[in-house]
């Protein structure tokens, strides 16, 4: 097939790019910067430059493409973007593209558990989108996956430091996936029924046990600090109160680390344990 991936320079969208060249797909990858995809440059058969936030950038973009795929969505403050400008509006802007040149089928990536988080900005804009993609009459999928490996770097990362600190008590559980994984899954709803589906790695641990395997992989004394949620519920409320962005960032992730994430639908054979010690063993080389 052809498959037009945005979001090819973002952790996940790169997987995708590497798991469509694996599987002998025609690839076009949208991005905003041609040099941030240098390095996919073999895997992919034409590169793009288009800014999802800007419709007339877009123009063409998914002529002769039998299937569009999007992770695009923000995290760090861009300029004066929100979430609302990038996860819903930037996504129309690709799915009024993709309806016009006739794309048969839309795969979107949503967040977990999306249907009890409307309350935070970040899941709002992904689900508004997720409604447009419903009544835009083309096939979709959307997928929700409980959260990335890449997010469980920054247990390392404290790690490293000598002190991971969690939001709550840390006893929730989490199955977090490979990027690998994801990508593999999200190619084969291409060929399932289900439109929606939460999905998770093979490994299901609670936060303390993910701090612990940090620890384990840095070689360091296992130091543990949990930051009380009513500290937690005035830390969001202040940071809201001076930057709405980066306040709504943090609710979403303190939520995510004090509630249950996993999904029961699971894959992957990647584990976070050997992730960790992947990454520490390159440290050391």
């Amino acid at each position: 097939m052809k498959i037009l991936v945005a979001g090819g320079t973002g952790y996940l969208g790169k997987h995708v790019l590497t798991e469509c060249a694996h599987r002998g797909h025609w690839v076009r990858a949208l991005a905003r910067n041609r040099q941030k995809l240098d390095e996919k440059k073999n895997e992919t058969n034409e590169i793009i430059v288009g800014e999802i936030t800007q419709p007339d950038s877009l123009r063409g973009c998914c002529d002769g493409m039998d299937v569009v795929f999007s992770s695009v969505g923000i995290t760090k403050q861009s300029g004066k973007l929100t979430f609302r400008d990038v996860d819903f509006q930037g996504n129309v802007n690709l799915l009024k593209e993709a309806k016009q040149a006739g794309v048969k089928m839309f795969v979107y990536v949503s967040v977990f558990n999306a249907c009890n988080l409307l309350h935070l900005d970040i899941v709002k804009a992904h689900e508004d989108f997720v409604l447009e993609l419903r009544a835009s009459g083309l096939e979709y999928r959307v997928i929700r996956p409980t959260g990335y490996f890449s997010d469980m770097e920054e247990f390392l990362k404290m790690a490293k430091k000598g002190r991971v600190f969690l939001f709550g008590s840390g006893h929730n559980k989490i199955n977090p996936i490979h990027g690998a994984d994801l990508a593999k899954f999200c190619l084969d709803t291409l060929h399932n029924e289900a439109k929606e589906v939460d999905i998770g790695g093979p490994d299901i641990l609670s936060f303390r046990e993910i701090a612990a395997l940090a620890f384990q992989a840095t070689s360091r004394k296992v130091k543990i600090f949990s930051v009380p949620q009513l500290l937690t519920s005035l830390l969001v409320k202040l940071v809201r109160l001076f930057h709405r962005h980066n306040g709504e960032l943090l609710a979403f992730i303190t939520t995510m680390s004090t509630t249950q994430v996993v999904a029961q639908n699971q894959t992957g054979t990647h584990h976070l344990k050997d992730h960790y010690n992947d990454l520490c063993r390159g440290d050391d080389s």
